[in-house]
């Protein structure tokens, strides 16, 4: 078995032009996940592939340290931290050296102060983007979205996580499977630990109960990530788009985390788009409330965009009103929301309702779970489990419509040199909207740019696309036309007008037939997934004009064409 994966990983290597990942996943230290990468090390060499270690912990387990003997290992970068003599990658010896295959243990793993990236995994995107392919390791638990997860199942507050789209975009992930008897086993021969951590070990976190826990959310993990991959490789023709799923926020809800943790398990299972939605109120505009609470807003916005979703921030009166109005807009067919705060019995008798109890009431055919908030993280449904089931036949009927097969098109056959736009100097969101709804109708004569320039205006008013995390995806749905238009704007100085803690690097322009919301879907969700990436990002980020950008992103959506291969790839040859 362990032959045909590094075979596997073999035929990648030769077909790819950009780094490949592949994770070795396990559900507890000491089930062998550093050893068979090693082992697959060793099998790589033999074939002739340049491979060299650029970090592995061996914990002081004598059979992994005999296996880094016959490996070229990297020299670690040493720093001084309060004190202590830290070791870390030394990235820039590892970008000189440029093996082809790099060997990479602890990818959840925090650095050090002072280095260059605050997260291992960043060290890694960092080597994938300059070629070299990377095989690493990882515990489930570290995954952002298992944090209250794990906690309620092992009574650990696990401290280095990194966001879930990191293992989504790993281009093979191994289960290092072994039985918890099996694992036990191994740590009362030392196999793990040193002697004198044994017995703490075995009646703390290696209990029986919490390795059979944890098992299972490794094997629930792998059985979600083939299936992900298996439904992004079907054909598109023909297909439906599923309902979508949104998580309501709140400034001053407690939990707001285990709302997020819940909605992307469940996107993850459902393998559903979807959507972190935060309605701003008069009482909590940036003037009025204070720093603290501003903050947690901001952190609760960030860790939405980490766990994968579409950050939408609206300002309005009336929450539930501006829930409804996203929900009809988007598709949505399930909704989450927080345990609502208890409503005064004079306020009952004058008609006041929760807003739970108002969703109910205006929208059909949307499922709606409220989470108890004030407990601990609930139960995340099963793929095959009943919800499934009754979100399925809840779902809205218009969402039911056969949809444009935008999302199996690369982005790069949407855009073109001429439709991005690079910016060198600061300038104003609304330069920025004229500018893009201008190259993205190009030469079409029928384009009216003024109404369309209304049409994003007002989309824009009803709550802002320009998000916290430098990127931005102003969008319209139009009345009458045929095909969707979109535009790229990159900035180097950002935009001037708007209220973001990080520079607005990244403009995704998209116009859609107004009969047609499930395309609107589609394209926000393949930009937000495109400029998620940090390989891409980087690449845009370095790109001199608009020739380069577009070399850029179809290089990375392709990797098998090369650069002077991308223009035929452009005009269809390909």
């Amino acid at each position: 078995m362990i032959n045909d994966r590094a075979d596997a990983f073999l035929r990648m290597i030769n077909r790819a032009k950009r780094g490949r990942l592949k994770v070795y996943l396990g559900y507890a230290a000491g089930v062998g996940k550093t050893y068979q990468m090693l082992q697959e090390g060793h099998r790589l060499k033999e074939d002739g592939i340049d491979v060299a270690i650029a970090l592995v912990e061996t914990h002081g387990r004598a059979d992994t340290a005999k296996l880094i003997e016959g490996l070229e290992v990297i020299p670690r970068e040493r720093r001084q931290y309060r004190g202590i003599i830290t070791e870390e990658i030394d990235l820039e010896a590892v970008l000189r050296r440029k093996p082809q295959v790099a060997l990479i243990d602890e990818l959840a793993h925090t650095n050090v102060p002072g280095t260059k990236n605050v997260k291992r995994y960043e060290d890694v995107q960092d080597i994938l983007a300059a070629g070299i392919h990377v095989i690493t390791t990882l515990n489930v638990q570290h995954l952002e979205s298992l944090y209250d997860t794990v906690e309620k199942a092992v009574g650990v507050k696990v401290r280095e996580r990194l966001p879930d789209s990191v293992l989504a975009e790993a281009d093979q992930i191994v289960n290092v499977d072994v039985t918890p008897e099996d694992l036990q086993e191994r740590l009362l021969e030392g196999k793990v630990y040193p002697e004198e951590r044994i017995g703490t070990a075995l009646e703390n976190f290696f209990k029986a109960p919490n390795l059979e826990n944890l098992r299972e959310l490794t094997l629930r993990e792998m059985a979600s990530q083939i299936d992900q991959k298996r439904q992004e490789t079907l054909p598109e023709d023909g297909s439906v788009v599923p309902d979508q799923i949104m998580v309501c926020l709140s400034s001053r809800g407690p939990n707001s985390d285990m709302l997020l943790r819940y909605a992307s398990r469940l996107a993850g299972k459902l393998n559903r788009n979807w959507f972190a939605i935060y309605v701003q109120t008069p009482s909590e505009e940036a003037t009025v409330v204070d720093s603290h609470t501003q903050r947690i807003i901001s952190s609760t916005l960030t860790l939405a965009k980490e766990l994968g979703a579409m950050v939408f921030t609206y300002k309005g009166d009336d929450i539930a009103d501006t829930i409804i109005r996203f929900a009809r807009e988007y598709l949505i067919g399930h909704i989450v929301l927080g345990s609502p705060a208890p409503i005064p019995f004079w306020k009952r008798i004058r008609g006041k309702k929760s807003i739970p109890e108002r969703l109910m009431e205006e929208i059909r055919g949307v499922t709606i779970v409220v989470l108890d908030t004030h407990s601990r993280e609930p139960a995340i449904p099963k793929v095959s489990s009943p919800l499934e089931k009754e979100i399925r036949a809840n779902a809205p009927i218009q969402a039911q419509k056969p949809a444009t097969a935008v999302k199996a098109l690369p982005l790069g056959s949407l855009l073109s040199e001429g439709r991005i736009k690079i910016w060198e100097s600061p300038i104003s969101r609304e330069e920025v909207l004229e500018a893009l709804v201008v190259i993205a109708c190009g030469d079409d004569q029928l384009c009216n740019i003024a109404d369309l320039l209304h049409a994003v205006r007002k989309r824009e008013e009803e709550g802002s696309t320009f998000f916290n995390e430098g990127v931005a995806f102003p969008h319209a749905r139009i009345e009458g036309l045929k095909e969707p238009l979109v535009a790229l704007g990159l900035t180097k100085m950002g935009v001037t007008d708007t209220e973001t803690e990080k520079p607005m690097e990244f403009i995704f322009l998209s116009l859609t037939p107004l009969e047609k919301p499930e395309v609107q879907i589609q394209l926000l969700a393949l930009a937000a997934r495109h400029l998620q990436n940090r390989h891409l990002r980087q690449a845009l980020q370095t790109a001199h004009n608009a020739h380069e950008a577009f070399l850029a992103l179809v290089a990375w959506e392709k990797p098998g064409v090369s650069l002077p291969e991308i223009g035929e790839f452009a005009s269809g040859k390909l």
